[in-house]
């Protein structure tokens, strides 16, 4: 079994830039975050854009949308910005793909020390090979289908709505 990744961007792949002084996007780390977490699974690396999930359009998302569509694999990870994953999840979910996708995204860059992103993404490579067809976000070690999850601001988590 492959496991495509969908790179979008999202904190995930921020890194400093020492001149403008902020986190900017410069190219994607995934490739040596797979390395770094000796994941062994077949993958498939597409960068899909580079986007802070803030300034995610309705465009933004149907690229997304199109790449779940036309992916030959049925096993898909997104790395996606948390503050708008859930509204991503939802155009997934509402599409019935009948894949596998699994969101996911870091609170921390990777590259800022004490970064979520090498935990999260193993976490969701696993659990898009278990988890039966359908849309999911998976972060910090939970898992949500995307009906019923949203982004808690204030402690920094995902939780169930319900």
């Amino acid at each position: 079994m492959c496991v495509r990744i969908i790179i979008t961007g999202g904190t995930f792949d921020k890194q400093y830039d020492e001149i403008k002084g902020e986190l900017t996007f410069k190219d994607s780390h995934l490739p040596k975050i797979l390395e770094q977490a000796r994941v062994t699974a077949q993958i498939a690396l597409e960068i899909n854009q580079l986007t802070d999930s803030l300034y995610m359009t309705d465009e933004h998302r149907q690229r997304i949308l199109v790449s779940c569509q036309a992916a030959p694999e049925t096993t898909i990870v997104i790395v996606h910005g948390t503050d708008t994953m859930v509204e991503t999840a939802r155009l997934l979910g509402q599409a019935n793909l009948g894949k596998t996708i699994v969101l996911t995204g870091a609170m921390i860059p990777y590259a800022v020390n004490g970064s979520d992103s090498l935990f999260n993404l193993g976490y969701s490579v696993s659990a898009a090979q278990l988890l039966p067809a359908g849309v999911y976000i998976a972060m910090n070690g939970r898992t949500f289908p995307w009906d019923n999850v949203r982004k808690n601001r204030e402690k920094g988590v995902f939780e169930s709505i319900v």
